[in-house]
């Protein structure tokens, strides 16, 4: 299931012009100097997958209590079935119960701090647009957020936030050297494939969530295995 994180990375990354194109667009880059730039690019990076590693932790400790009362499979359902009803409920539905609208006021701070440090070119300000990049709100971030709490564990949660970050750096690094490279048809086309990505995601948490007992993709529950074990002996 990890696997998942860095697709839905690499095809979201095609979202992420959207959202965060600009912001690396308008990264503050040595232009003449290419090693620098490469390291300043690094950085910037690495700000986001150390965000998105620190919100896998936080909402890892949801996923373990949750797993701690045994309810990890369930959860695996439930989030399965929400994944699948964020792509097929109307947007115009969505923007109405937005996630973001009670943290406005973080956000608006989050923005005005990057709009600061875009002004910047110091090594620890690229680092600093990058962590704060990655607390933004995106809706593949929020998929990526259901996928991690599903996992039942704080690090492999953070695990699954870092890989689903390595999943955006191809893109959005080609952004920053290469500006509005893609045309919009391949983007168009990205885009389409992107939900149909999504609800194949969270079939695979439902299959998962079953117990079905094909390995690594619906084993069966833990205390089935030991009770069963357990009337053996």
């Amino acid at each position: 299931m990890l696997v998942t994180a860095f697709i839905l990375g690499l095809l979201g990354s095609f979202h992420c012009l959207g959202m965060c194109g600009p912001i690396a667009f308008m990264l503050p880059v040595n232009k003449s100097n290419s090693i620098q730039k490469f390291y300043q690019i690094s950085l910037y990076h690495f700000g986001r997958l150390l965000a998105y590693s620190i919100i896998g932790l936080f909402f890892g400790l949801i996923g373990k209590s949750l797993h701690l009362f045994g309810l990890q499979q369930g959860l695996s359902i439930a989030i399965g079935v929400l994944m699948i009803l964020m792509v097929l409920i109307p947007s115009s539905i969505l923007l109405k119960y937005s996630f973001s609208k009670p943290i406005y006021k973080i956000i608006s701070k989050v923005k005005n701090a990057l709009g600061k440090e875009l002004k910047k070119k110091t090594p620890d300000t690229f680092l600093t647009i990058g962590f704060l990049n990655g607390f933004l709100p995106c809706g593949l971030v929020y998929m990526a957020v259901f996928g991690a709490i599903a996992t039942g564990h704080m690090l492999d949660s953070s695990f699954y936030m870092l890989l689903f970050g390595l999943g955006t750096i191809p893109l959005m690094t080609i952004a920053v050297y290469a500006g509005n490279l893609l045309n919009g048809k391949v983007r168009q086309h990205v885009q389409k494939a992107i939900p149909v990505f999504i609800i194949i995601i969270g079939l695979l948490f439902i299959v998962r969530g079953l117990g079905l007992g094909i390995p690594y993709v619906s084993p069966k529950p833990v205390t089935e295995i030991v009770s069963a074990d357990f009337e053996c002996h």
